[in-house]
């Protein structure tokens, strides 16, 4: 079953495709960052699997639809979408100036996070990225690392000083204490991503452990894994449509949705243009019916397993499964 079999068509919805650029992209401010970003941002891995020129046709289509967010990572395709980015955006100093570019490094110490930006800065083809943020942070043990001598919270300050960085933040989908210790540690940070998704609340939730964090200090709540890797679409547990809703529905500045095909980017764009927001007796009924079936780490592959005997490959991000 295909990650986005489920979903309304644009034109099912009664909108052209021409009509759908015309309507205006919702926006919001990113916390602290005071980033006025577009509610979808476009991830970073699933633009560029088709390949570079296929990456920039769905780059481009986003800007005409109204994105000006744009989700990237040293290490997606080996750092191919960085560059595809800089096919895009780099030969266009003016264009540079409209778009929010987001990138991470998941490098631990400082030495190794300052070569990922540099890198990135030089594949962007960019001197600077409005958001730079730790990525996938997922034990505890990794969060000593980053917070420890020469760890990569260091190379994260010093950026920002520099001015290569505009704004500072993490990323991470395997365990919410994990985020709650990296807030806990430093107050510097302006964003957090995390998971938002129907299945989410039922085991290890972000929704309800870390938003609510997020929330009370003014950070910027990135969304993302909406259908959960693809996990919630092939279970059959949800359209795309539902996962799509309800992830708005909970208010994340804004969502890093993953699209292969300029269709798929306008499917997307559509349901957030005609976002009818989930009422609490509708959010109640899809909350008491995901609690019934799979779900937990059979479905969110990158949350911690249940049991500790059980032994598994953690999930890192940018995989495909």
């Amino acid at each position: 079953m295909q990650r986005r079999k489920f979903i309304q068509s644009t034109a099912a919805l009664g909108i052209s495709s021409a009509a759908l650029a015309q309507m205006p992209m919702p926006m919001d401010i990113l916390g602290k960052s005071q980033l006025k970003v577009s509610k979808f941002c476009l991830g970073g891995y699933h633009m560029r699997v088709g390949g570079e020129i296929s990456g920039v046709r769905i780059i481009n289509r986003a800007l005409e639809l109204g994105v000006n967010f744009f989700d990237s990572a040293a290490k997606y395709h080996g750092g191919e979408s960085d560059v595809t980015y800089g096919k895009a955006f780099g030969d266009s100093p003016s264009l540079r100036q409209r778009v929010l570019l987001m990138s991470k490094a998941e490098k631990r110490d400082r030495d190794g996070a300052m070569l990922q930006l540099e890198n990135t800065l030089k594949r962007m083809k960019t001197d600077y990225l409005d958001l730079w943020q730790c990525h996938e942070v997922v034990t505890l043990d990794e969060v000593e690392k980053i917070f420890g001598p020469n760890g990569s919270l260091e190379a994260f300050v010093k950026a920002k000083e520099q001015g290569k960085v505009r704004h500072i933040g993490f990323t991470g989908h395997a365990d919410p204490k994990t985020h709650l210790k990296l807030l806990e540690g430093y107050s510097g940070w302006e964003t957090v991503q995390c998971p938002v998704n129907l299945i989410d609340p039922h085991y290890l939730s972000f929704i309800q452990n870390v938003h609510p964090k997020v929330r009370e200090r003014g950070l910027g709540l990135i969304g993302m894994k909406s259908n959960a890797m693809g996990g919630i679409g092939k279970m059959r547990i949800a359209t795309i449509e539902e996962c799509l809703r309800f992830a708005w529905t909970q208010n994340p500045n804004t969502l890093v949705s993953g699209v292969e095909s300029v269709d798929q980017l306008e499917q997307n764009i559509a349901v957030l243009k005609t976002l009818k927001k989930m009422s609490p007796a509708e959010m109640s009924s899809i909350l008491d019916r995901t609690s019934k079936g799979p779900h937990g780490s059979k479905i969110e592959t990158y949350k911690r397993k249940e049991s500790t005997a059980m032994r598994h490959r953690v999930h890192r991000d940018g995989e495909v499964a």
